[in-house]
């Protein structure tokens, strides 16, 4: 029917004049989430499919699930419902949401006797490009943050490893402790930034792709791990005359940048099904396994490097062995696995609480 109005708790939403009304006052909504709002109220107590809503509401636009999720966030917030004791829209993990709230109809007379003054709320909502953007930006903040904590207390364990193995000096001491902190700090943060970056470019342009923060992750992490070593290389033969041989490249950026990336796509599929502990596990497990594929391709992260740094400039006053109880491989492939293992928890865990 022409005139024909939704009804349920206090709010009123009328299809043809687009406004949803609440107490005599209009509460603004954007076009997208006014729609999915409708589409809602139009089957209640029906599942609807993130599919459908992404079909019917935002019309082939490729967005990604969180804006779907932000959406329905909004929603619950405007219309005073909670998704951890929902009463109006209930979440069915893994398939899609439910109106559960009692709806009535009213027709187009009853709706012609209904005059009010309208009191709009200013409060606006961004469109779902625009929040698309928004998360894009925050969760690739987190993501470099979360690799600077893993850089800066990976630092410090190296470090303490450091000024244990090598009798100084309060003085030296503190100073071998800052120098590998902030070393460690500025790759966590350099390295995040390669790997979240390519994830969050590769969810821009295939938004509907399940492995696209595997495919984003692994070319970010291919490439600033090529240009660090690029630089790196040739930085100690400006200055020292020798290189210092096989340290951290293309080869551990690709595989740490891979297992970040099908961490946060894993981590995004399973974690409304998921508990905290298990997501957590989850992405313990692939970094091992990273760290693992890292030792068996002959690479090195940054202790590894560290250590063969000290090898190869004897002068050096640093002496770094993370693991001297073991020997030497088992000792390299232990700390590879620790140091992706931890970066990969880091990093994935700070872009996860970023979309919350």
């Amino acid at each position: 029917m022409a005139g024909e109005r939704y009804k349920f708790n206090n709010y009123e939403l009328d299809p043809v004049e687009r406004r949803l009304f609440s107490g005599g006052q209009q509460v603004e909504l954007n076009s997208r989430y006014f729609d999915a709002l409708l589409l809602l109220l139009q089957y209640p107590g029906t599942l609807i499919s993130k599919e459908r809503f992404l079909k019917e509401v935002w019309q082939g636009i490729p967005v990604t699930d969180e804006v779907l999720t932000q959406c329905i966030k909004t929603l619950r917030r405007q219309l005073g419902d909670s998704a951890a004791r929902p009463h109006v829209i209930e979440t069915i993990p893994k398939h899609g949401y439910r109106f559960i709230a009692a709806v009535s109809r009213s027709g187009e007379a009853e709706a012609a006797l209904t005059d009010r003054t309208v009191v709009t709320d200013t409060r606006t909502i961004p469109d779902a490009i625009s929040l698309d953007w928004r998360l894009c930006w925050l969760t690739l903040g987190a993501g470099i943050t979360g690799g600077g904590v893993a850089g800066l207390l990976g630092g410090v364990a190296f470090g303490f490893i450091a000024v244990a193995q090598t009798p100084q000096s309060d003085i030296g001491a503190l100073s071998t402790l800052l120098v590998l902190t902030a070393l460690a700090t500025f790759v966590g943060l350099i390295g995040a930034a390669g790997v979240v970056g390519g994830n969050a470019a590769a969810r821009l342009v295939g938004s509907h792709f399940t492995f696209a923060g595997l495919v984003g992750g692994a070319a970010g992490g291919l490439l600033i791990g090529s240009f660090g070593k690029f630089i790196g290389h040739d930085t100690f033969l400006l200055l020292l005359g020798q290189a210092p041989g096989n340290i951290t490249g293309p080869l551990e950026g690709l595989v740490l940048g891979a297992a970040v990336g099908l961490g946060d796509d894993l981590r995004r599929k399973y974690s409304a099904s998921w508990s905290v502990r298990r997501n957590l596990l989850l992405i313990t497990v692939i970094g091992t396994l990273a760290g693992l594929l890292i030792t068996l391709g002959g690479g090195r992260l940054l202790g590894g490097s560290l250590v063969l740094l000290a090898t190869n400039f004897p002068e050096a006053r640093l002496h770094l062995d993370p693991l001297d109880i073991l020997p030497g491989p088992f000792a390299a492939g232990l700390t590879n696995i620790l140091e992706a293992a931890w970066f990969s928890l880091c990093v994935v865990t700070a872009m996860s609480l970023a979309r919350r």
